[in-house]
């Protein structure tokens, strides 16, 4: 059964032919990188939708079971063991619903790019990866491929060619750069074109970043 729709923050334009849908990290909420929109300069802009849902409330095993915005839930300091696969899914059923209402309003999947910071680059990735059509792109800021193991048998074909941007802190201490390293390696083997980036920074975004990040969808968007 398909999760019900989470509320969104969308920064809209007039005509828009390409969409961004952006997932926050763990305990934020979709108005987390909504400021960043101003600090992107690329040529599709004007006519790019940018969708920022919230993710559901629920118990994180780490946070002593306090309840917050997530993804899924983290239930050891080693993020990539131990993982919720039922959460996992439920997040990215949710995602594919997004996709579906971006097509209804008459963008094609392969102008509809899915973005995320950590547990959400997590869900972008899972997702994007798995998604039956092709898609504008993937954008991975500090974060990991989950459920790793399952991704060989369960890709599809569509996107093995999509366009790929990862990024990391050399200082990261929530999600260790070995571990999207050990992402980007993975993704590299299965043929993937990963697109990597490394800055000296812990886990957060900083203005080179977003320079690179801009470049990069302006490339990636076309015309």
């Amino acid at each position: 059964m398909v999760a019900s729709l989470p509320e969104c923050v969308i920064l809209d334009s007039e005509a828009p032919r390409h969409s961004v849908i952006w997932l926050h990290g763990l305990g934020a909420d979709g108005h987390d990188f909504e400021p960043i929109v101003e600090e992107l300069h690329f040529p599709q802009k004007a006519h790019t939708r940018f969708v920022f849902p919230h993710a559901p409330v629920r118990p994180v095993t780490i946070n002593n079971g306090m309840a917050m915005r997530a993804w899924y839930d983290i239930r050891s300091l080693q993020i990539d063991s131990e993982e919720d696969a039922a959460g996992i899914h439920d997040s990215a059923r949710t995602i594919e619903a997004l996709i579906d209402a971006e097509k209804a309003r008459g963008i094609p999947a392969g102008q509809i790019l899915l973005a995320g910071f950590s547990q959400g680059g997590a869900i972008a990735l899972h997702t994007g990866l798995r998604h039956a059509e092709r898609l504008a792109g993937i954008l991975a800021l500090s974060t990991y491929l989950p459920l790793r193991d399952d991704l060989a048998a369960q890709r599809s074909a569509a996107n093995r060619e999509v366009p790929i941007f990862m990024a990391h802190g050399s200082h990261d201490n929530a999600v260790p750069v070995a571990t999207g390293r050990a992402t980007c390696a993975l993704l590299r083997k299965l043929g993937y074109a990963v697109d990597w980036h490394e800055y000296p920074m812990d886990h957060a975004v900083i203005p080179a970043e977003i320079d690179d990040i801009a470049r990069w969808l302006g490339k990636t968007l076309g015309d």
